[in-house]
């Protein structure tokens, strides 16, 4: 594959989306460090803080909530992200989208998904455990797309929908309404929150643009 340029930076709007799937990626991925907590619990407000509450966007509102979710106990963060994702015995979650499709881990989605990274370019890492229809990995998946990398072309929006659409959509809500309830009033409960209303925006910024794209 030719290498693709990239020093042509990225529009601040496509920049914010990339730096937010690089996040989703990182949380669901690992246990967050006491460092990535105080640089999220300082992190400043999507929309500012002039505007009174009710006039702000559902993802302003749950970027605080989880700007204060991050402010709690690291150790007790981190232990319930093992307790959720990685518990030595059965986790409480495997948010995995073969599992939500199909409802065995492993499966026809899986193998789905493969193809298509194949055609993109994108393979697993090696020494990677996570299939790559783990939640997170497919946060990382849309991040490259957004931005390119090393020998990788960005891709256009009607090719990042088309990915979402397909490997995300179908199945990120139930596995967030999950999360939400298996953490209820915890970080990941409000990490959950916010996925939501960035994925729900993503879903409508995507419909429109191929709204205007479509033929008259």
């Amino acid at each position: 594959m030719s290498l693709h340029p990239l020093e042509t930076p990225l529009p601040p709007h496509e920049q914010s989306r990339a730096d937010l799937y690089a996040l989703l990626a990182r949380l669901l991925l690992a246990p967050p460090d006491d460092e990535l907590l105080h640089n999220l619990a300082q992190a400043p407000a999507l929309d500012g803080a002039a505007l009174p509450d009710e006039e702000r966007t559902p993802l302003a509102r749950a970027w605080d909530a989880l700007r204060q979710a991050a402010r709690g106990e690291g150790d007790a963060i981190r232990e319930r992200f093992d307790a959720l994702f990685t518990s030595a015995g059965q986790p409480l979650l495997n948010p995995y989208a073969s599992l939500y499709l199909a409802g065995f881990l492993m499966e026809t989605p899986l193998a789905e998904l493969r193809r298509t990274l194949a055609v993109l370019g994108l393979r697993r890492r090696a020494g990677v455990g996570e299939p790559e229809d783990h939640l997170g990995a497919l946060c990382e998946v849309m991040r490259v797309l957004i931005t390119g990398a090393p020998g990788l072309p960005r891709r256009t929006p009607a090719e990042q929908h088309a990915f979402f659409a397909a490997h995300i959509a179908p199945w990120a809500g139930r596995c967030l309404d999950d999360i939400a309830v298996a953490d209820a009033g915890g970080f990941y409960a409000a990490l959950a929150d916010f996925m939501r209303a960035f994925l729900e925006l993503e879903a409508q910024a995507f419909e429109l643009e191929g709204s205007e794209a479509a033929p008259a």
